[in-house]
């Protein structure tokens, strides 16, 4: 026997000695790729689900911000032009329906007046608790966010909105006078090809825009100044009694605030800008002025170059007006000193200190509170980060939960089958392994099953072989050593019955050893067939005649039955006829042994099927005992008998129906039996014609190895 390699004994000696490391096994490779897949596909999700909700919150974001600054804008108007809140329910309500959100007004202490989510009237309330930590703006005229309208950045330092004019509101009787100045003014410029128009501002005043030059900063090519200017001057629009009073109060307001500080007082301007002639012409603080005379000569001195400026640049200022400079109620730009600073201060706290009797007090605004339609959004807080970490963690802890007990799962059935195999190996028996389920695993362990209990089955059938084998071999050669002994011993003649006797016995043994060969052959694959056309009624003629004498000596009637006359030649076979004659040899001896006296065996074919599927099929049909249905399985195993003493007297070896059997394989065939018990059996050898098998007989007889 050859010795195993080293290599070879070291990996079974490793695979018997338990189980495989978990980096190495099954499960641990099914769990690595498992717990791999589960990352990438959490990180996957979590990527796009952040990148996809960012763009979607940017885009929402955007809408709801310029929702939120039309909402703000609208509601600031309301309180720029009521002294109250009362009556913007109805507001409140129009602007949810059109943005499809909820909107809350509350007071500085969030007491809710005005909910678009219940429709409270004026003074109403509404649970505080639902509403958000924060509001989303804070809605005051006299102190506007430059974020949701970024235009009041632009109007002037106070923030105060433009719509909240006041006492500054023109009545119809000065707006009709005003509109008719502007009018005069319109069609003097469109006389000189100038285009322009009336606008009226919020407090009722109008004023002219160039429609060539929205922005008032046209070029000295496209207008004639001195023309424009003369055009302007020639209807002049003076402060109505109205915008006078309001002024007037205005500039009370502002020197008092100005006292307060120890310093002069001003005279404001319709645009909110001042003249320094009752102030510091040169910025000082007039609290600490060390010589007061020479202030004053510094005064008359300014105020003349002031007077002297004002006219020069009078039409300029009538343009810049009739532009949109003027009259908007908006600081002028004042200059860099501390004096400058301080009265546009004090301007600003006069003109909030007037209009807070002519606008609603200032209120929170929520928008999209508890209950509406909010913006979705994704805050990639720490908290959740650490939220979005710990779902991840927990998927992966079940991911790998879930593979470790599928792991376990496929793999226990893997180990029972090694255990047995490696029991198998090791010469034990081995019971079948359990099926669990109707999966691949549960097919596999089905099939290792079977495959142990076949392997048990042929290791039982080779014990049974060899022991059969030494008793097939025992017998002639006991009787052959047994008549020489007696020859030796003087005890027997050597005439010639002595020495047909051992003749018979060293034929039997060679027959024997004949059948061994056989079949040994036909297992390694070396059992050679010489092909050449044969027709099978012919072989049978020559099979039976040779059977007679058997036939005769037993009792026995053999008929051989011809083919009818009227039915076509029987087609060729491409067989070895020696080989052939065997099976049926051992088919007909075989009947004729196991049929007793004045019985029948018959001999017959006939051909089955046509074209690729014809084959023809030899019929060994006999009257005898019958096989039992028990051993039907087992008739063409080697040294099978049905008679369990293995008497010489009522059978052979065994080793006919074996032979049979490969013999019709070799040829491409198949044989079957039938029987019933007492009336007899049919043994049928079925093989390919030479039309089935797709090409002619070989006419050289040339060898084919099987």
């Amino acid at each position: 026997m050859r010795r195993p390699e080293k290599g070879a004994a070291k990996s079974a000696k490793g695979a018997k000695g338990g189980r495989l490391p978990l980096r190495k096994s099954l499960a641990g490779r099914l769990l690595t790729v498992t717990a791999l897949v589960a990352s990438c596909s959490v990180a996957a999700t979590a990527w796009l689900a952040v990148q996809t909700t960012s763009v979607a919150i940017r885009q929402e974001q955007g809408q709801n911000l310029t929702s939120d600054a039309q909402i703000y804008n609208t509601l600031l108007g309301y309180a720029a032009t009521h002294p109250d809140w009362d009556g913007v329910d109805a507001t409140v309500r129009d602007l949810a329906q059109q943005s499809g959100r909820r909107i809350v007004l509350t007071t500085q202490g969030r007491r809710p007046f005005a909910d678009s989510a219940n429709s409270r009237s004026p003074g109403g309330s509404s649970p505080a608790a639902s509403l958000a930590l924060q509001p989303s703006a804070v809605v005051d005229p006299l102190s506007v966010d430059t974020v949701l309208v970024p235009d009041a950045a632009k109007a002037g330092a106070d923030r105060v909105d433009p719509r909240a004019v006041g006492p500054f509101r023109l009545p119809e009787k000065e707006r009709a006078a005003l509109w008719k100045v502007s009018a005069g003014k319109v069609e003097c410029l469109s006389r000189m090809g100038v285009a322009a128009d009336i606008v009226e501002t919020p407090g009722g005043r109008t004023r002219v825009q160039f429609v060539s030059d929205e922005t008032g900063n046209g070029t000295d090519s496209e207008i004639d100044r001195s023309l424009e200017a003369k055009c302007l001057a020639a209807f002049p629009a003076s402060p109505t009694p109205t915008e006078q009073k309001a002024l007037g109060a205005l500039n009370q307001l502002a020197d008092a605030c100005l006292k307060r500080q120890g310093r002069t007082a001003v005279k404001l301007n319709l645009d909110l800008s001042w003249d320094r002639g009752y102030g510091d012409p040169y910025g000082q603080d007039y609290g600490t002025d060390p010589d007061p005379e020479d202030s004053r000569r510094k005064r008359e001195a300014e105020e003349k170059a002031l007077a002297a400026k004002k006219a020069e640049d009078a039409a300029t200022a009538e343009r810049k007006a009739a532009a949109g400079g003027a009259f908007d109620y908006v600081p002028s730009k004042i200059r860099d000193s501390g004096y400058d600073r301080a009265v546009a201060a004090c301007v600003v706290s006069a003109r909030r200190e007037q209009l807070t009797a002519y606008v609603a007090e200032p209120a929170l605004l929520f928008i999209d509170g508890p209950g509406a339609a909010g913006v979705p959004g994704l805050d990639l807080s720490p908290a959740n980060t650490a939220r979005i970490a710990g779902v991840t963690a927990l998927v992966l802890a079940l991911t790998v939960g879930a593979s470790v007990l599928a792991g376990a799962r496929l793999v226990r059935p893997l180990h029972a089958l090694t255990g047995a195999a490696q029991r198998m190996r090791d010469g034990l028996d081995s019971a079948p392994v359990p099926v669990v389920s109707d999966n691949e695993i549960g097919r596999l362990t089905a099939a290792f099953n079977d495959m142990a209990a076949h392997r048990a089955r042929l290791e039982e059938q080779r014990k049974v072989m060899v022991s059969d084998v030494a008793h097939e071999l025992r017998t002639p050669l006991s009787n052959i050593r047994g008549w020489l002994e007696a020859a030796h011993d003087g005890l027997a003649e050597p005439d010639p019955a002595f020495v047909s006797s051992l003749l018979e016995e060293a034929v039997q043994l060679q027959h024997l050893i004949n059948d061994l060969q056989d079949l040994g052959a036909a297992d390694a694959g070396a059992l050679r067939l010489h092909r050449k056309p044969v027709r099978i009624d012919e072989l049978l003629g020559q099979v039976a005649a040779a059977h007679h004498g058997l036939a005769e000596k037993a009792g026995v009637a053999l008929t051989a039955v011809p083919a009818p006359t009227d039915t076509p030649r029987s087609p060729l076979l491409d067989a070895d006829p020696v080989r052939l004659r065997q099976a049926v040899s051992n088919l007909l001896s075989n009947a004729v042994r196991h049929t007793p006296a004045g019985g029948t065996v018959t001999l017959r074919s006939y051909v089955m099927g046509t074209g690729t599927g014809q084959q023809l099929a030899v019929e060994v049909s006999d009257t005898g005992s019958g096989i039992p249905a028990g051993d039907l399985p087992y008739v063409f195993d080697r040294f099978w008998r049905a008679e369990k003493s293995r008497s010489r007297s009522t059978g052979g070896s065994g080793l006919g129906l074996a032979i049979v059997l490969k013999l019709a394989e070799a040829h491409g065939g198949t044989v079957d039996v039938v029987s019933t018990e007492g009336e007899g059996a049919t043994f049928t050898l079925r093989l390919p014609t030479a039309a089935a098998r797709g090409s002619a007989a070989d006419p050289d007889g040339m060898t084919t190895a099987l």
